[in-house]
């Protein structure tokens, strides 16, 4: 047998670490997994164990029949309307407002991408009461618009990603455009649209994950049961003045992660891609 050198051993301890720490940050999710087919008592014994003593396979029919007389299908169903509709929002406000500040000159340009930069840094609960009473003035309360209009009226983030991005997009394809004839809408949709795609996957990703686990706007915004996301839903699913099936709400937690693990693992590189080449001027 071989000696390992020291490169070997090197690597040897750094994947041994990785695999430990992926295991402690992986845990919570195999836990919540796993008790998805646990019964009761199994998943309040103490002790780590995480195989089930006996599976449990009717926790996931148990819990999709939902409560007051709606299936976790029309829960879904708002949640997938509200993230989809608020995603395309994000993109569109995002290129649009992004291309204004990275490639078109107007009086008080820095001094607007300063303000909307600044806006980042106020927390959500100084603008949830004038939100909620504009939304309330308007007669949308109760209703799902409040959860998906806003970003269509752009987040400042994902402008200002899409705005360092297409700010390293070289300054002569812009030149090149208006010598073929180009004026700023078709340079738009035919040039820094095609080139930002991994920007704009970025904001897809990231949207699409915010709306879809967000519990504050809808807990504000939404009263009626046919209304509610799968954040509300889980929420409600557990009841503190009676029994509450745990091992349906855990199945049904499963079910909610599904979306996001597909959205992710099949635009993950453009999110490597968007992000590591944001700030680049080229």
């Amino acid at each position: 047998m071989t000696k390992l050198n020291k490169y070997q051993i090197d690597r040897l301890i750094f994947h041994t670490l990785c695999i430990i720490f992926a295991f402690f940050m992986l845990y919570p999710i195999l836990w919540m997994i796993l008790s998805s087919f646990k019964s009761q008592a199994d998943i309040f014994r103490r002790g780590l164990r995480l195989l089930p003593e006996k599976w449990l396979f009717s926790n996931y029919p148990d819990g999709w029949r939902g409560f007051g007389g709606y299936t976790f299908a029309t829960f879904f169903n708002n949640s997938i309307i509200v993230s989809t509709i608020a995603t395309i929002g994000a993109v569109i406000s995002s290129a649009i407002v992004g291309f204004g500040f990275a490639r078109n000159r107007f009086i008080g340009k820095n001094i607007l991408f300063s303000i909307m930069l600044s806006t980042m840094m106020i927390p959500y609960p100084m603008i949830m009461i004038p939100q909620y009473l504009l939304f309330r003035k308007l007669q949308l309360v109760n209703s799902l618009v409040p959860l998906f209009i806003i970003p269509w009226f752009g987040t400042p983030f994902f402008i200002f990603l899409v705005t360092q991005f297409m700010r390293s997009i070289p300054q002569e394809l812009d030149e090149s455009a208006v010598i073929d004839g180009c004026n700023k809408y078709t340079m738009f949709i035919k040039i820094f649209i095609p080139l930002s795609k991994s920007a704009l996957f970025t904001v897809a990703i990231f949207s699409f994950y915010w709306r879809w686990n967000d519990f504050t706007q809808a807990l504000i915004y939404l009263n009626s049961t046919r209304l509610f996301t799968v954040t509300l839903a889980l929420r409600h699913f557990s009841d503190p003045t009676s029994v509450t099936n745990w091992g349906g709400m855990f199945a049904m937690s499963v079910l909610s992660l599904i979306p996001i693990f597909l959205v992710f693992f099949i635009l993950q590189k453009n999110i490597t891609r968007g992000i590591s080449t944001t700030g680049l001027k080229g």
